[in-house]
């Protein structure tokens, strides 16, 4: 077995990103005994089953992580996202997550997150120049 090389790919085959995956799972489980990582969506969908929005993410070690939110134009402002938003936190409480943690971009949503008490505990500047990722957190 020759050395190893490092390639830099913007396509990886999902396999490769499954070695990752597993490898990291496999070493929090050795360093905590705890394997509780599961994936999370609260999707909407038409009536014909085609999924419109929602949110996705995962809990882990007792963190929820919602990793994408979105709600189509039409969907918006009518209470569809707040719903979505509870049903994620319940199901991380059902899962025994005692926080949940997101990122929005300043042009998104961070005060639809500050209505339902998700708090700001850090922000990264990004481009274009005046926008920043705002990390958010709350306890369930």
């Amino acid at each position: 077995m020759g050395e190893p090389t490092i390639v830099v790919s913007d396509a990886p085959d999902p396999r490769d990103v499954e070695v990752i995956g597993r490898g990291l799972a496999i070493y929090n489980h050795e360093q905590t005994g705890i394997h509780d990582h599961k994936p999370l969506a609260v999707l909407v969908k038409d009536a014909d089953g085609n999924t419109l929005g929602g949110i996705s993410g995962r809990s882990s070690l007792g963190l929820l992580f919602l990793d994408l939110v979105y709600l189509p134009r039409t969907l918006r402002g009518g209470g569809m996202g707040q719903r979505l938003l509870a049903m994620a936190e319940e199901e991380g409480r059902k899962r025994g997550c005692k926080r949940a943690v997101l990122y929005t971009i300043s042009f998104q949503a961070p005060e639809f997150y500050k209505k339902f008490g998700w708090r700001v505990f850090g922000e990264i500047p990004c481009d274009p120049p005046g926008t920043s990722r705002i990390f958010m957190t709350k306890e369930l």
